[in-house]
């Protein structure tokens, strides 16, 4: 069984406790992290699950994780194409799986009146976001972080081996590649240009 790192791994995990069967998510960022809230909404029963991106090659792994519609951010506004998909409304539960403003004001502004925004991703300390104070009332709905997917290890972890036994959830694919130690300058190459989801170290 291979090991799905916390951060990934809790974010799949906690999920479904704010997704609802029904639902529209839309996830922002198609990472190891992004995919891993892609998958667990998936398992959480979304009717529709939209992941956004920058990349295709991003986008198209996303479907393997469930994404039901992918949306390419580098031409298109994601805000927008978000409403189009959700007949005007926005989505019911937003991650933000990068961690910067401009994605966090993109998930503000992509949901529902009553929807939920999740700030995953780890912004840099000196990042700051503005948004008007009247949007932030009359919009409504919940703004919510999630630091290290929320892990409770002795609690959660049995929860994923589970899934992992009863075939709900496909480890293998959050593994880009295998690599030795030799191999870690490389794999963290890799990671910093986004050109893997996860490289597991083989000793």
């Amino acid at each position: 069984m291979p090991l799905l790192p916390p951060g990934p791994a809790l974010v799949l995990l906690r999920l479904p406790q704010r997704v609802g069967s029904g639902d529209t998510v839309a996830v922002i960022g198609c990472g190891g992290v992004g995919n891993a809230a892609i998958a667990g909404a998936s398992i959480a029963g979304a009717r529709r699950v939209i992941a956004i991106d920058l990349d295709d090659g991003k986008l198209d792994a996303a479907e393997r994780f469930g994404a039901t519609d992918t949306v390419n951010s580098r031409g298109t506004d994601p805000v927008e194409a978000v409403r189009s998909l959700t007949g005007g409304h926005g989505a019911d539960v937003v991650i933000d799986a990068v961690g910067r403003p401009e994605t966090y004001r993109q998930g503000f502004y992509m949901r529902d009146l009553a929807g939920t925004l999740v700030q995953v991703g780890v912004p840099d300390p000196e990042m700051k976001i503005e948004l008007p104070l009247i949007d932030l009332f009359g919009r409504g709905g919940a703004l919510k972080s999630s630091w290290y997917g929320d892990c409770l290890p002795r609690r959660d972890f049995p929860v994923l081996i589970d899934l992992f036994l009863r075939g709900k959830l496909d480890l293998e694919r959050f593994v880009s590649e295998t690599v030795t130690l030799d191999d870690l300058e490389t794999a963290f190459a890799k990671m910093r240009r986004g050109e893997v989801l996860r490289s597991v170290v083989s000793l």
